[in-house]
């Protein structure tokens, strides 16, 4: 019985690497920086324009959280 077995390399270069690196490094550098934003802004608000929006004080670093990973 024949068969054939064909395998490719997947090599990246060196500089694609560290390219991918400081990338992921920039977005979550970016996603912190919306996290903060928004636990911030939403830290800033009354109790009373919280419940508003229908959050509560325990909620803020969730809904912070999702919004910055979109």
């Amino acid at each position: 019985m024949a068969y054939m077995n064909t395998t490719t390399a997947n090599t990246t270069s060196v500089f694609a690497r560290i390219g991918g690196v400081f990338e992921a490094l920039a977005t979550r550098y970016k996603q912190h920086r919306l996290y903060r934003e928004t636990f911030d802004g939403l830290s800033a608000l009354s109790n009373r324009e919280l419940a508003d929006l229908g959050l509560s004080r325990s909620e803020l670093r969730r809904v912070a959280w999702e919004s910055s990973r979109g």
